[in-house]
């Protein structure tokens, strides 16, 4: 019953049925998520014997099968014989990965760098326009400045980004990490001995050859190398980008530490050069480690290395029969992605597939308002709007790492409570806080007392940090992960990062423009417009995945767009509820499809049919 005792009126229950091509993907996708899964244990025995001839590892062969039992199920030990004392007790711990120090420290450290390669600019941008003669007065310089700030970006949309899957074929994860990295630091190098500002732009952009596949390459070596699967590997990524916001705090505190060291030695400038130069040694740090860590057990068996593939694992496994198990597992991984790719488009079918579709676009409407909310922007120009608001050079440095600091202590939250509220609900609830706190900003700038105006201006970038950093500086990293199907991930979140990179250089290039022609008040005002359009796209497109199974993801994102935009009607509901305080009929917009039964009869004919080919 509704509040006033009559009967809600009923509406239309969309039931989320799987078509023929989604029903293909949920399956593709099952047998990739384990495709030693419903293989029966004389069939798979046999399979690993041929393996071991076939691959000269006959001496494995023990090691081997107990392996692949526990590859297929953790809890295989409890139902086998061959099996020890020791493995059993092993295998009860859950001790599988024996990771070396040095490569948690990598990662560590290509967060750390990434953080840093962004907010070093920001303090650094209010000495270098000077000394080389940018007046961001006028329209051509402000453009200038935008531009050298965003070549890193600009480099990796139009060439790194792209570079990243064809080095990491060619060179390996590890010796790929190297030269990014390496890269890195000789372009941070180059950037503190620059006397031109063309000089400065062009090691600027030889700097997003490092930036680009570095922390991509990065965190995929590391999750292999703890064989992380997908629900771990989420809070893994989210785990990274705190170590970013951790980097971004150190940016801004060697920016504050550097701006003042005076000009010595005939050097011009030495404060923004020391600055610009010291994301280089967390670079060459990881120089450095990448000597003494492991190959990619999963690119040197794309080449054929079993041997040395095992070697390599032996090093990152607690026992040699979990490492034999791997070892057959990416073997048998890999040759479920080349089955599935052969006669299939897949760069196709991640458009003209609904479900695919639709996970693409909710994926690139959160990329797209990630770096349109404002909150990039304060990162790298937070330095020059304290300044225009009327804080002295030290001051604006100061008062950005305040900036720093919110965002690192506020981003901690994203790990705690991403998975209890939900991506879709978390954006919903943040872009109105941080609409209003852009506003806020915007009119501070027109009180005409400067104790007024700079505290306004200093309130609204802080509430702001507060509620941005733990929303879209981190759903962006998590959502294309969960929402793209596995046979086509690699091809969809390829596709994001590009997005991430080009509007990522959208927003740094065109700041200082839009400050100079808007003044601060309609830059502002105009991110503050694209907070309230990112929330009703949110609300009408982007689907929710928390705690959802990778069935419940198909039938979701199988919702026709407009059965899903009917989500409008909940503001009533909303309304309702939490403002007027009754107690309406929630509705339910869509009824889930129970597909257990038909998971596991197709299951069982896929196994069937690859075990029936010749």
């Amino acid at each position: 019953m509704s509040h006033n005792g009559q009967e809600p009126e009923p509406h239309h229950e969309h039931r989320a049925h799987l078509n023929a091509k989604t029903r293909t993907i949920s399956d593709i996708d099952t047998k990739l998520a384990n495709p030693l899964r419903g293989i029966p244990y004389e069939t798979l025995m046999i399979d690993v014997e041929e393996f071991a001839r076939d691959k000269e590892l006959s001496h494995l062969l023990p090691q081997l099968r107990k392996g692949v039992l526990v590859a297929q199920d953790l809890d295989a030990y409890q139902q086998h014989d061959m099996f020890t004392a020791t493995d059993r007790k092993l295998l009860q711990s859950r001790g599988r990965s024996e990771v070396p120090l040095s490569i948690p420290i990598m990662l560590f450290l290509a967060a750390i760098t990434f953080g840093m390669d962004e907010t070093v600019i920001n303090g650094a941008q209010l000495s270098y326009p000077k000394q080389f003669g940018i007046d961001t007065s006028i329209s051509r310089d402000s453009w200038l400045l935008g531009f050298i700030n965003a070549a890193p970006y600009l480099c990796c949309v139009m060439v790194s980004c792209w570079l990243t899957h064809p080095l990491n074929q060619w060179l390996g994860w590890k010796r790929s990490i190297f030269v990014a990295y390496f890269i890195s630091s000789v372009a941070c190098i180059w950037s503190a001995v620059t006397n031109t500002w063309w000089h400065l732009l062009i090691s600027r952009f030889f700097l997003g050859f490092g930036i680009g596949p570095g922390l991509a390459t990065t965190l995929l070596y590391l999750s292999e190398c703890y064989q992380i699967k997908i629900p771990d590997r989420l809070s893994f990524v989210s785990a990274a980008q705190v170590a970013m916001l951790i980097g971004r705090l150190c940016g801004d505190i060697v920016a504050l530490a550097f701006h003042f060291i005076p000009d010595s030695g005939g050097i011009k400038g030495l404060n923004w050069r020391l600055t610009l130069v010291s994301p280089g040694v967390p670079g060459g740090i990881i120089c450095l480690l990448g000597l003494f860590t492991p190959e990619s057990p999963r690119w040197l068996i794309a080449k054929g290395r079993y041997k040395d593939a095992f070697d390599e694992l032996c090093r990152l496994r607690t026992s040699d029969f979990q490492a034999a198990g791997d070892l057959y597992y990416i073997h048998i991984l890999l040759e479920a992605e080349r089955e599935v790719k052969r006669g299939r488009n897949r760069l196709l079918e991640t458009f003209t597939i609904p479900r695919n579709r639709n996970a693409m676009i909710a994926s690139w409407i959160i990329i797209f308002g990630q770096q349109f909310c404002g909150v990039n922007v304060i990162t790298r120009y937070s330095s020059t709007i304290f300044s225009q608001s009327g804080f002295s050079a030290a001051g604006a440095v100061a008062a950005t790492l305040g900036v720093g600091y919110l965002n690192m202590t506020f981003g901690w939250s994203v790990c705690l409570v991403i998975n209890k509220l939900g991506r879709r609900s978390f954006l919903l609830f943040t872009f109105p806080c941080v609409m209003t706190c852009l506003l806020i900003t915007s009119f501070s700038f027109w009180d005409t007392l400067t104790q007024g105006r700079l505290a306004g201006v200093t309130i609204g970038i802080y509430v702001f940090t507060i509620f941005s950093s733990p929303g879209e500086p981190s759903v962006p990293f998590t959502y294309p992960a969960e929402a793209l199907p596995l046979y086509i991930r690699d091809i969809g979140i390829s596709f994001a990062i590009a997005a991430g990179w080009f509007w990522k250089f959208m927003s740094s290039v065109t700041w200082p423009f839009l400050s100079l022609v808007f003044k601060p008040q309609g830059a502002f005002g105009w991110y503050a417009a694209w907070c309230m359009i990112f929330w009703v796209l949110t609300l009408l497109f982007v689907r929710e995945t928390k705690n959802k199974t990778p069935d419940e993801l198909h039938q979701a994102f199988s919702v026709p767009i407009l059965v899903h935009t009917a989500h409008v009607r909940r503001i009533q509901y909303a309304i309702e509820k939490f403002i007027l305080l009754r107690n309406p009929t929630p509705e339910r917009l869509c009824e889930r499809e129970d597909t257990s039964d038909a998971r596991d009869y197709a299951l069982t004919e896929m196994h069937q049919n690859t075990v029936m080919e010749p």
